[in-house]
């Protein structure tokens, strides 16, 4: 059994809902990718690492993720903080999001070199985002990409999607920095290129697909809206385009749902354009209904 293993921050969700009203979920973007993909492989062993509170909403949210099919044994718990929370505002299918995340526990996840060793021992594969490293103090943030690196020469496949937020970083030279050290030990980059040109002024998802290359990443996707995936697996590079669709109701979690579902291919041995296919095929179901987790 394929075991992956998703590291980072799961957040209450108040979205949208019918007549004013707002739903209550949990949500958060590697959750997200974890979600869909215990659902696309129920046969593999999805993982989830974080931490939360010992209050009531963290107990709920455990629970969600163990409903989910998803693996809460490294998920540990504080009784001196939370978890965080977001709000989605919706207009025209583009999301906005309000956060609030002061108190939340998973700031602290990386603080336990030998936790964090234990959690991603004998995996297939390790996924983190930008915002994991974002939210990390930079002790912490420096220990995980060392624990990353330890995981990738132990034969584990690192998975980054850099999902930059700039609000979330001290400044955008740290940003810049800590993205680019978490690429060079990862094995698989999926930047989404409006992201990339306002952080890293690239000129076209070309650009943003080299510099990754070059860092040390072996397979780049470059996401684009509704524009072609630009992928290079390791030897050649291609493209895909996704199909159009007919209506977006909510572009929460596209990139995530993308990301799963070309994990669900790729670890199946199956090439990066039929992985990018499917990523692009289940990023428009998501995007046709409300919230981060849309049932698939």
């Amino acid at each position: 059994m394929k075991r992956i293993v998703f590291v980072g921050e799961c957040m209450v969700e108040m979205a949208p809902a019918d007549g004013g009203l707002y739903r209550m979920g949990f949500a958060g973007d590697t959750f997200n990718m974890a979600w869909y993909l215990a659902r696309l492989r129920p046969d593999w062993r999805v993982d989830y690492l974080t931490d939360v509170g010992s209050d009531a909403v963290s107990d709920d949210m455990i629970a969600a993720i163990a409903a989910a099919r998803i693996g809460t044994e490294h998920i540990r718990r504080h009784d001196d903080a939370t978890v965080g929370l977001y709000l989605t505002s919706l207009h025209e299918g583009e999301r906005s999001f309000a956060y609030w995340r002061g108190q939340s526990a998973a700031r602290r996840l990386a603080d336990d070199e030998t936790r964090l060793a234990a959690a991603m021992a004998r995996a297939e594969a390790v996924v983190l985002s930008g915002i994991t490293l974002a939210i990390q103090p930079s002790e912490g943030r420096n220990w995980l990409i060392s624990a990353l690196s330890r995981a990738r020469q132990d034969g584990a496949k690192v998975c980054l999607d850099p999902n930059l937020r700039p609000a979330l970083w001290a400044d955008a030279a740290e940003m810049r920095a800590a993205l680019m050290a978490a690429a060079a030990v990862s094995d698989v980059v999926w930047p989404s290129f409006s992201d990339e040109a306002a952080a890293f002024g690239d000129a076209d998802p070309a650009a943003t697909l080299e510099r990754y290359r070059k860092a040390g990443a072996r397979e780049v996707i470059v996401k684009n809206g509704g524009e072609p995936v630009l992928f290079h697996d390791g030897t050649t590079t291609g493209s895909v385009t996704p199909v159009p669709v007919a209506k977006m109701v909510d572009s929460t979690a596209a990139g995530d749902a993308f990301n799963a579902g070309w994990l669900a291919a790729r670890l199946a041995r199956k090439s990066c354009e039929a992985a990018a296919t499917q990523g692009c095929a289940l990023s428009a179901k998501v995007i046709a209904g409300r919230g981060a987790l849309v049932p698939v």
